[in-house]
């Protein structure tokens, strides 16, 4: 499982199970669960590319992130370090 703590949104962390480039597991930690059940449940069986292409750059109330852009940065991270 990789691990990344977000920055500059209410969700803390984010556990990521990736395999074969494939998302097979999303879940984060703090945060509006209903949301985040629900980009989790959407991501899940997508390649990481077109999940980071899909969420980055997604802004919440002119914060400059949001969970989905944290998501992005996760896989974005998890690429550099994991494959």
């Amino acid at each position: 499982m990789f691990v990344y703590k977000t920055k500059g949104v209410c969700s803390t962390e984010i556990h990521l199970e990736v395999e074969s480039n494939m998302i097979k597991n999303v879940e984060f930690i703090r945060g509006c669960a209903g949301n985040l059940f629900g980009i989790s449940a959407l991501v899940k069986g997508m390649k990481i590319d077109d999940a980071i292409s899909k969420l980055k750059g997604i802004d919440c109330k002119g914060k400059g992130t949001s969970c989905p852009d944290q998501l992005s940065k996760a896989l974005e991270e998890f690429k550099a370090t994991s494959l």
